[in-house]
């Protein structure tokens, strides 16, 4: 899949099937989308586009409200579309001059004249332009006047899938992450540096690798312990997570780390992802160091049983 981050980079098409979207998680949803997208490129001998916006246009809409979180990183979605059979990824920047383009003019200029297309995939509720004014009476009049072709995805079609970006968001900031798999259709994971910590978890036993995620619109799940797999320099292994403040020793910020399964090397600096896999439990204070010991061991018990589940 060939991935330009600004339409300068991308040489226009001579028959592009596109579909525009921000796709975050890219769910089932967005996967039926996009199979429809890729099967009508190659029934018309043509090339599959997609234009997505980064950062969210919700972040430059509305830059105040920082809550709105996403479910992948743009790296990370990349390599998802990628899987997918997808030819062309336009990552673009969604700033304020390009909000403000109308309907027309985006028609005109983004799609038919910078990428393209001869056909176009949205969703039946499709909207663009200024102030989201274009819908498909739009779409549907300047069709005739481009010369390309709409086919919408209805609404019962993508509701039948039941699934939203927002349902995949809720789902993980509750901690359900394998109900946020049956949505997405894969594991939900977390990709970040190791960094050092205070290494109070060697002295109870239970040695943990502190992560940095850089990327600080990246969803974090509900706080807690979780079944996870580490994948580092192309090995993978079995491991407990832990999200959470850290109550028993009195700490003051959020805090990702995991304790990975017979492993004893030094990893500071490595990049290292974490696969979430099963909810263990919420984050509790404990009395001291010894009682979360204990409830550490059980908690390395709970996840070797619900990794035995797997084999």
């Amino acid at each position: 899949m060939n991935i330009y981050h600004h339409f300068s980079e991308f040489k226009r098409l001579n028959n592009a099937v596109a579909t525009i979207g921000t796709f975050d998680g890219v769910h089932y949803g967005h996967q039926k989308i996009i199979k429809r997208l890729c099967e009508l490129a190659r029934a018309t001998g043509g090339e599959s586009v997609i234009l997505t916006f980064f950062p969210h246009p919700r972040l430059i809409i509305d830059p105040e409200n920082q809550d709105l979180k996403m479910i992948n990183t743009i790296d990370e979605k990349a390599k998802i579309l990628a899987a997918l059979g997808v030819d062309h990824l336009i990552i673009t920047p969604f700033t304020r001059d390009f909000s403000n383009l109308s309907a027309e003019e985006y028609i005109k200029n983004i799609l038919v004249d910078t990428i393209g297309i001869k056909n176009l995939i949205v969703g039946y509720d499709h909207r663009f332009g200024k102030d989201r004014k274009g819908g498909m009476p739009e779409l549907l009049a300047l069709a005739r006047t481009y010369s390309y072709q709409i086919e919408v995805i209805p609404e019962q079609d993508i509701n039948d899938v039941a699934v939203s970006s927002t349902k995949v968001r809720n789902a993980l900031l509750n901690g359900q992450v394998a109900l946020a798999a049956e949505y997405l259709g894969y594991n939900f994971s977390l990709h970040g540096r190791v960094i050092k910590g205070d290494k109070i978890g060697r002295t109870i036993g239970f040695p943990t690798a502190n992560i940095f995620i850089e990327e600080t619109y990246k969803l974090i799940p509900s706080d807690g312990i979780y079944a996870v797999t580490v994948d580092m320099e192309e090995q993978s292994f079995k491991g407990m997570a832990y999200i959470g403040q850290r109550p028993t020793i009195n700490g003051m910020t959020r805090n990702i780390e995991v304790n990975i399964f017979d492993f004893d090397r030094e990893i500071y600096g490595q990049g290292i992802t974490m696969t979430f896999l099963q909810f263990l439990r919420h984050d509790v204070k404990f009395t001291g160091l010894e009682a979360l010991k204990i409830q550490l061991q059980k908690d390395k018990e709970d996840t070797l049983a619900y990794f035995a589940t797997l084999e």
